[in-house]
């Protein structure tokens, strides 16, 4: 007969429903690919987090909230034409729909960083979490990447002023 010591058991058991409670919060039928946060210059209190979503389920799935400890604020954003003037609005979702992807790239749905708790480094990852419309959620590591824009760009902090 094998014996384990009690603090053996204890310290299996939690690993056990740790990880069960993990894959019990991951939203198993989202993947993400090619994620990544914006470098800034130190100064700056705002960045965007791109990615492609694929729903890989076979229901329609929305992200409705992010959060990171990184940012004080992190909100779903998209860029709209606005009497042919391109304006970041906050919206309240991202659909995903069943079988498809949607990407998050500049000029187009992204996730903003507002109020950045630290400078970020390019090389580093951020945590970010995904939070879906049937409250399950994604954690990821996302790195921070240097990432050059056609065509100029828009001002993040301009827009974070009028918040």
């Amino acid at each position: 007969m094998v014996r384990f010591a009690p603090s053996f058991l204890r310290t299996t058991l939690a690993g056990l429903a740790l990880t069960l409670a993990s894959q019990g919060a991951l939203a198993e039928p989202l993947g993400v690919e090619n994620a990544k946060v914006r470098a800034v210059p130190p100064v700056s209190t705002t960045t965007a987090a791109f990615m492609v979503l694929h729903n890989q389920g076979d229901d329609d799935l929305a992200v409705v909230d992010a959060q990171s400890p990184a940012a004080e604020i992190t909100e779903l954003h998209n860029h709209i034409d606005v009497d042919g003037v391109m304006q970041m609005r906050q919206v309240p979702e991202i659909r995903v729909p069943a079988g498809g992807s949607v990407e998050l790239a500049p000029g187009g749905l992204h996730l903003m960083l507002i109020d950045l708790v630290e400078p970020l480094r390019e090389g580093e990852e951020v945590e970010i979490t995904l939070v879906l419309d049937n409250d399950e959620t994604l954690t990821l590591a996302v790195p921070v990447k240097r990432i050059e824009v056609m065509g100029g760009g828009h001002d993040h902090e301009a827009h974070h002023q009028g918040h």
